[in-house]
């Protein structure tokens, strides 16, 4: 929300300076964003008078002026514009000012030959308006001379706030001041809200048929002339960033600015008939004011005429069939209330954002329709002339009076700070509340604009907020020996083991959104309804995710279009089966992208693969405590895994992580260029360790003995994992067999066709003597057997 100094002592009698307030903002809860000096900017730039405009002697489109500034002796300057001529008064910059629209700094300098020592400048060189085809031309009594920010009144402090979406209220300069008063910076000015009479029956009626505009207030007023708004009005709104485009369009702007009151005008001629709020039909289609044709679903609060023409969206946007323009004569002025959730709900299907959306959908004063249509008649008549005709309304305004209690101890008791009780009515009389004592009690009922207030405690706030939070005494916790140690749960422990697991080994740890788009869920086995959020964020954030994987390899695609292509991502949060209570599991998922090693002159360099994944996997699974000596590989991996690069990884049939390469499918779907490698490690699924007496590790027991290795190459049928010969070899004598490595896989000439190659290395470590040979060969025959039984490999010849 962005607003201007002057514009807030309109409604505030104050002489505080600009840093109190801006202080005073805060401490309020309207946090101050930032505040922008638009004098400072334009302090170089002063009111001049072009005493003569000769024709360049080297160019016919260029003149050459000279100018009084009143600082002395007449300045050249070279100027371009068409309308340069002798006696117009101008902004001149001398050299040295920075022009505001490029940021470039003003030398003298020579434009065919002549010399010129400064410029004459246009409003788009000014950034106030695109206007670029003269220089300006201001009144003949400008005082020459003097500053052009102080005499346009330029020389404005813009001040920003961010608001919290409850306080709808503050979305207008006068809430603003009211409270700024309340809280004791000036005094709040009335609002004039005096009915104008209408001098002639309404000629335009309003019916409603949705139950999502409960009011609705329309008035037509007769031979106005919509031209330049004056420019007291189009340097506020140009103060705050929006651009003036004609009287009466400028006025609506105001009132949703100033008393946040949005409202429309109609061309009256351009409407056939009445006026209906009703539900949009699927098909219906809107040129609105944006310059945009939307194609309407069904279900929208549309305002339509006789025709059955779709004219508005209510509370977002105005159509363009029925806009305002030089031409008007005739208009209906709308006030009208709409339910926030309708709103929102039309903006977010046709993706549409506008001031009146963003106040309507949260929350607008419920009784600002007669009052706001009352004081836009008035600056139409002000600024545009003609006579208005009588207000007709259709519905009635929503009941809204909640009567509040307040004990005056709760404030104390909540808040920290004793806040007198006659002190804490007249915060809440300031701030608009009906105030009343009864029987030790506060009775208050919050005014029609403040919605978010709506029990004790919400009053107990606004008493502190006022009072000041600053006043709350600092109390500092106990330190006695009855506080509670702080307890980390083993699942606690558990993922932040693993967080520093992932991370040492060169991950990055992203943070991601727990839903994605529907057609990505797809992608990694879909979501199932109960899934769908009602009030998403957006369409690309429609749905819960199924799996963390998603998000992750979207994060990673964007690092690689920015040329981050080697990257390794993780992250550990919760992916969502279905909707009950236990429908969502802890994951620790992570992706790497691009080159497993980087480049280096004096080795290798390879992409990542499948192994990488696994790797991660059993390092997380690791650390996590899971039995891992006891992990069986599987390669029935989801769908979204590449099929003959991708495993799972079982404790007996339980699924604790899987790994592998995505599925090309998937990365084209994603736009991603692969490989992108991924796991995924289900960490609630990983049993708890039994403890066995104390934490400490069992002390390391070496061997004297040297150990021996045995090289076995195994024939077996092709479709055999290796994984299976590995494990058979290692149970084949647990007492002495402490490695088997797999060093070669061989398919081709000498190996049958269907079959292939595997050797092993296996690795005895004696611990009490020395291994004979016939100790050796009764172990390695232990080894053959047990392969042989567990897959039908026979030893190589």
């Amino acid at each position: 929300m962005k607003f201007t100094l002057s514009w807030l002592k309109q409604h505030l009698e104050t002489d505080a300076p600009l840093d109190v307030i801006t202080d005073k903002l805060t401490a309020l809860g309207l946090e101050v964003e930032g505040v922008e000096d638009t004098g400072k900017a334009l302090a170089p730039f002063v009111i001049a008078k072009v005493l003569s405009a000769e024709k360049h002697p080297n160019a016919d489109k260029l003149r050459v002026a000279m100018v009084d500034t009143g600082a002395g002796e007449p300045i050249q300057v070279v100027c371009g514009a068409p309308n340069c001529r002798t006696g117009i008064t101008v902004v001149f910059a001398s050299p040295g000012a920075v022009i505001p629209a490029t940021g470039d700094t003003l030398k003298v300098g020579a434009i065919r030959g002549v010399e010129s020592r400064g410029m004459l400048c246009s409003e788009r060189e000014l950034n106030l308006s695109d206007e670029h085809n003269g220089i300006i031309e201001l009144p003949e009594e400008a005082p020459v001379g003097a500053s052009f920010a102080a005499w346009r009144k330029l020389d404005d402090a813009v001040i920003e706030i961010s608001l919290t979406p409850d306080r709808v209220d503050c979305a207008g300069v006068y809430g603003i001041a009211r409270d700024l008063a309340a809280a004791g910076v000036g005094t709040l000015k009335p609002l004039n809200t005096a009915p104008v009479p209408g001098v002639f029956p309404a000629p335009v009626k309003v019916t409603l048929e949705t139950a999502a505009c409960p009011q609705f207030a329309a008035r037509v007023v007769r031979g106005v002339r919509n031209g330049p708004s004056p420019q007291w009005l189009q340097d506020k709104l140009t103060a705050v960033g929006l651009r003036p485009i004609s009287a009466l369009v400028d006025i609506t702007n105001l009132m949703t600015l100033d008393q946040v009151r949005p409202l429309h005008v109609f061309d009256a001629a351009k409407v056939q008939g009445d006026l209906t709020v009703r539900e949009s039909k699927a098909g219906e289609t809107l040129l609105a004011l944006n310059g945009k044709e939307y194609t309407l679903p069904a279900g929208l609060t549309v305002i339509a005429d006789a025709s059955g023409a779709v004219l508005s969206l209510g509370g977002v946007m105005g159509g363009e069939s029925t806009g305002v323009s030089e031409t008007t004569t005739d208009v209906i002025i709308e006030a009208a209330l709409f339910e926030p959730a309708k709103v929102a709900e039309t903006g977010r299907a046709l993706q549409i954002d506008s001031d009146a959306r963003y106040r309507f959908e949260r929350g607008v004063d419920p009784a600002s329709v007669v009052s706001g249509i009352e004081q836009a008649t008035r600056l139409v008549l002000e600024l545009c002339g003609g006579e208005a005709g009588e207000v007709f309304v259709a519905g009635a305004e929503p009941a809204w009076r909640r009567p509040l209690t307040l004990r005056p101890a709760r404030v104390a008791h909540l808040g920290g700070v004793d806040v007198p009780e006659a002190d804490q009515v007249r915060i809440l009389t300031a701030l608009g509340f009906e105030t009343s004592r009864k029987d030790g009690l506060i009775q208050a009922v919050p005014p029609s604009w403040r919605a978010d207030v709506h029990g004790e405690a919400d009053l107990v706030e606004e008493v502190l907020r006022i009072h000041g939070f600053d006043a709350i005494p600092t109390t500092s916790l106990p330190r006695d020996e009855g506080l509670p140690k702080v307890a980390v749960t083993p699942k606690q422990r558990r993922t932040a083991t693993v967080r520093r697991l992932l991370a040492s080994r060169g991950m990055l740890e992203a943070i991601t959104w727990s839903f994605l788009a529907p057609e990505v869920a797809k992608l990694f086995g879909g979501a199932p309804d109960e899934l769908a959020l009602l009030n998403p964020i957006s369409a690309d954030l429609a749905v819960m995710r199924p799996s963390v994987l998603a998000n992750l390899a979207a994060a990673a695609g964007r690092n690689a279009a920015r040329g981050y292509a080697d990257l390794a991502l993780f992250e550990v949060g919760p992916a969502f089966r279905d909707g009950s209570e236990k429908g969502q599991d802890l994951i620790a998922a992570g992706v790497r992208a691009g080159l497993a090693v980087a480049r280096h002159w004096a080795k290798g360099t390879r992409p990542v693969d499948a192994y990488d994944a696994k790797a991660d996997a059993i390092a997380a699974l690791e650390a996590a405590g899971a039995p891992t000596a006891n992990l069986v590989v599987s390669t029935d991996a989801p769908g979204w895994y590449h099929p003959g690069r991708s495993g799972c990884l079982r404790l007996g049939p339980t699924v604790l992580a899987r790994f592998g390469e995505l599925h090309p499918a998937v990365l084209e779907a994603l736009d991603l260029t692969g490989p992108l490698v991924a796991f995924e490690v289900f960490l609630e699924l990983i049993p708890q360790q039994k403890k066995k007496g104390g934490t400490e590790k069992p002390k390391l027991e070496l061997s004297a003995f040297q150990p021996i290795s045995r090289d076995f190459a195994f024939v077996v049928e092709a479709g055999v994992e290796a994984d299976r010969l590995i494990r058979a070899a290692k149970g084949a004598d647990k007492a002495l067999i402490t490695g088997v490595q797999l060093f070669d896989v061989y398919q081709g000439p000498g190996v049958e066709t269907g079959f292939k190659s595997i050797a092993l290395s296996v690795t005895l470590q004696p611990v009490d003597k020395t291994l004979t040979d016939a100790e050796i060969e009764a172990v390695a025959a232990k080894v053959v057997a047990a392969v042989t039984k567990a897959t039908g490999a026979v030893l190589r010849g």
